[in-house]
C-alpha cells in the first residue's frame, strides 16, 4: 500500500496493518534462511511498508 491509502486508514486499521505486516516479514525471514523463498526483493519492500505504517501512525498522534 502506498502511503496515501494508508492515511485513509484509521489508527485501528493501521494497528492491524502493522501486526500483518509484522508477522509476514517473519515468515519471510524463515522461508529466506531455508531457501524456500522466492521473490528475496519482498523483504525490504515488507520492511518499507512497515516503516511506512510506523510513521503514519506517529502523525495522527
Amino acid at each position: 500500500m502506498n502511503a496515501a491509502e494508508l492515511r485513509k486508514l484509521s489508527a485501528e486499521q493501521l494497528k492491524d496493518k502493522l501486526a500483518e505486516s509484522r508477522k509476514e516479514l517473519f515468515d519471510m525471514r524463515f522461508r529466506h534462511a531455508t531457501a524456500q523463498l522466492e521473490k528475496t526483493s519482498n523483504l525490504p519492500a515488507t520492511k518499507r511498508d512497515i516503516a511506512r505504517i510506523l510513521t503514519i501512525l506517529k502523525e495522527k498522534g
